[in-house]
């Protein structure tokens, strides 16, 4: 852990181009004096404790998408816990440091305002005081691919884990494709050692269909929206055709063993054949089918009609050879 960014926020003064930019942001133009400002580093591309790291594009987008975005506190997303917001930020890349996989250590650094009232007074000499310091942003990933296969394991998935070695180096999700930032809060313990971050995924993408049928028939709520239910719909629609499928070939081999069993047993009747069969699995029928099938064969040897007789020394066919 490294102290020297470890701490995620910190005051900072005031100039005219910051005022300009908060001023885009508020509906009221602000003074100096009616705002507290501070800079906070909002993430890095060093592994996290959830052994995962975003990607140095992954890591300009987020400067792009955070301005504007409000801060908050532990992630509630209640319209009161809201205390300060983002006027500016960007991605820097730390000279002389380096990450835990040898890149360059890069974070996105952005400067946030809040207003000077009774309100906020307690938590800005918390910041003041070093208690609030560290912070955690929410935003949507498109992509998790595995540090070493390089598949994406949202979508393909791999058999690496997170966290364990492989030829030296350990496992870890590198995260990329953020298309939507959500908020950032002030929090304890954040998941990346410098700064802090909760990720989420594009889920309406990436639904498990043979969990979301798992989960409604073990009675449980499932949330799905308008395109997800038309693909839990495709899904389904796919098994019908798939269990129709199954029931042609098991109608057909359930057949076959009835006429062998007959010829392999004159005794047996049918209906008591297709009786037996039909609390059987497809590979039980099977392997009946090929026991019955193998005592017909031998019971009744069957013989081309084409074959010709070896014992018959002249042939009626001798007119029509050349």
């Amino acid at each position: 852990m490294n102290k020297d960014f470890k701490a995620g926020v910190s005051p900072c003064e005031v100039d005219s181009h910051d005022l300009e930019l908060i001023n885009r942001l508020t509906v009221k133009k602000l003074s100096a004096d009616d705002i507290f400002t501070f800079s906070v580093v909002l993430c890095d591309n060093e592994i996290d404790r959830d052994f995962e790291r975003f990607d140095n594009e992954a890591l300009q987008k987020i400067a792009e998408i955070f301005v504007g975005v409000t801060g908050i506190s532990d992630h509630n997303p209640k319209s009161e816990n809201q205390s300060s917001r983002i006027y500016a930020a960007e991605c820097v890349a730390v000279n002389g440091k380096t990450t835990s996989y040898g890149e360059q250590y890069r974070m996105v650094k952005a400067k946030a305002y809040m207003p000077r009232t009774e309100k906020n007074k307690d938590l800005i000499t918390e910041i003041l005081a070093g208690i609030k310091k560290e912070v955690s942003v929410s935003c949507a990933v498109g992509k998790f691919t595995c540090s070493v296969c390089g598949e994406d394991v949202r979508r393909a998935g791999c058999s690496h884990r997170k966290g364990s070695e492989y030829s030296g180096k350990v496992c870890h999700w590198i995260l990329s494709d953020i298309f939507d930032a959500y908020e950032w809060s002030f929090v304890a313990v954040p998941a990346q050692v410098n700064a802090g971050v909760t990720k989420s995924y594009k889920k309406e993408s990436l639904i498990n269909m043979e969990s979301c049928i798992k989960s409604i028939k073990n009675g449980e709520a499932v949330n799905l929206n308008e395109k997800q239910v038309k693909q839990l719909g495709s899904y389904i629609e796919n098994l019908e055709k798939q269990a129709e499928d199954g029931k042609a070939y098991r109608r057909q081999l359930v057949g076959q063993i009835v006429k062998y069993a007959v010829l392999a047993v004159p005794s047996l009747k049918a209906e008591s054949v297709s009786s037996m069969c039909s609390g059987m699995e497809i590979t039980e029928l099977i392997d009946i089918k090929q026991a019955f099938m193998k005592k017909a064969g031998e019971l009744i040897p069957v013989e081309p009609q084409l074959k010709s007789g070896r014992d018959n020394k002249s042939s009626i066919n001798s007119n029509y050879k050349f």
